[in-house]
């Protein structure tokens, strides 16, 4: 029999996770449910820790009771981009990703050819030349007063969870929906907390594994009524860039 803090962490980790017991032993490759294991009568096999540990990152020193941390450090997370699109030259472009897009955004983010239906461009100015930018639309009121519905961001590429900061703001691409959110990682606590702006909206945790891709928001840009069509957006995206451009001339001026 397995001790008894390896099978209440086993309980813990499906309980917390959401799935039935039928459901977590399909998903961690058993015939049946994860019923025996759970009572003791069936051992935890390397497969099940191996799975574990792959599919959500679960520490198995943890799990046999042999350390406080849960998940493995963040920072062998990574979060950095599943896919970046270049131009004929070989730059890497920008791309927008709409309110509309974002909805699909997270079940085809190794999607190449997804990537085809947005519309990018080159951002020559030499302070986004150096990583990985993606512009989003928000969408929701959670970041009012910073952030209003249908404005856009532009964002910086996050390598690792351990790299964010409490002060910033993010766009935070989960499992199943993309969030514009503070990120805070908590003493004592192996989760993410994500937070928003705006106070009706309470802070709520997740787990690193969740996290798809991170990304930094570095700058904000409203469109007027003509950006509802691909051509117009790229139009005054690019008004937008020139005025960018300029305030960025007078910082470094001054």
């Amino acid at each position: 029999m397995e001790n008894e803090i390896t099978l209440k962490r086993f309980i813990e980790v499906r309980r917390d996770l959401g799935y039935t017991q039928a459901e977590f032993a399909k998903l961690l490759g058993l015939s049946s449910t994860t019923a025996d294991i759970e009572r003791g009568r069936t051992k935890l096999s390397g497969k099940v820790v191996m799975e574990l540990l792959k599919q959500f990152k679960i520490n198995p020193l943890w799990l046999f009771g042999s350390s406080d941390n849960q998940y493995l450090e963040t920072s062998k997370t990574s979060v950095i981009p599943k896919v970046v699109t270049v131009d004929n030259s070989g730059n890497e472009n920008m791309v927008l990703v709409n309110a509309k897009a974002a909805a699909g955004y997270p079940q085809n983010i190794q999607d190449t050819s997804w990537y085809e239906q947005l519309p990018a461009f080159d951002l020559p100015i030499p302070e986004f030349r150096n990583a990985t930018y993606r512009g989003f639309q928000v969408e929701g009121d959670s970041m009012l007063p910073n952030l209003k519905p249908g404005e856009w961001v532009l964002a910086r590429a996050v390598e690792h969870i351990d790299d964010v900061s409490p002060n910033k703001m993010y766009v935070v691409v989960l499992e199943d929906a993309v969030l514009v959110k503070k990120v805070e990682k908590r003493p004592n606590s192996n989760n993410i907390t994500l937070v928003s702006l705006n106070e009706t909206y309470p802070p709520y945790e997740i787990k690193p594994y969740q996290i798809q891709e991170i990304w930094q928001v570095s700058s904000r840009i409203t469109f007027g009524e003509d950006a509802t069509t691909e051509k117009g957006l790229l139009k005054q995206l690019k008004e937008s860039m020139d005025e960018l451009k300029s305030q960025l001339r007078h910082v470094k001026k001054v």
